[in-house]
């Protein structure tokens, strides 16, 4: 192995959700090339070998998701977090009521 592949940029695939992989993205847009890029992004094969491509339907996928949501994963998430909500509500309305009986004056 070459020691010029300590040296080089870390291959990583890229994550709409991570914001440096959106922001390396805008830079690549603003300057026409990757070498700014810290890392380098993984293409597989199944997206056509075009990594510029992959990346713009995998972020037009995201901004629609996020603009619009109601995809499955977005309701199970959605109703998921609406559980605990709910959970952490029941919660502390039996930890309010606990403290008001600990501030009443007790009767003896």
């Amino acid at each position: 192995m070459s020691k010029l592949e300590f040296h080089n940029r870390p291959w990583v695939a890229f994550d709409p959700y991570k914001k440096e992989h959106r922001r390396y993205y805008a830079e690549f847009l603003e300057c026409g090339g990757w070498g700014r890029c810290p890392v380098r992004f993984i293409c597989p094969d199944d997206s056509g070998s075009d990594l510029t491509v992959m990346i713009r339907n995998i972020l037009i996928h995201y901004y629609v998701e996020r603009e619009f949501g109601g995809s499955k994963l977005a309701t199970v998430k959605s109703g998921a977090l609406m559980d605990t909500a709910d959970q952490l509500y029941k919660r502390a309305g039996i930890l309010r009521k606990e403290a008001k009986a600990l501030k009443s004056p007790r009767r003896a």
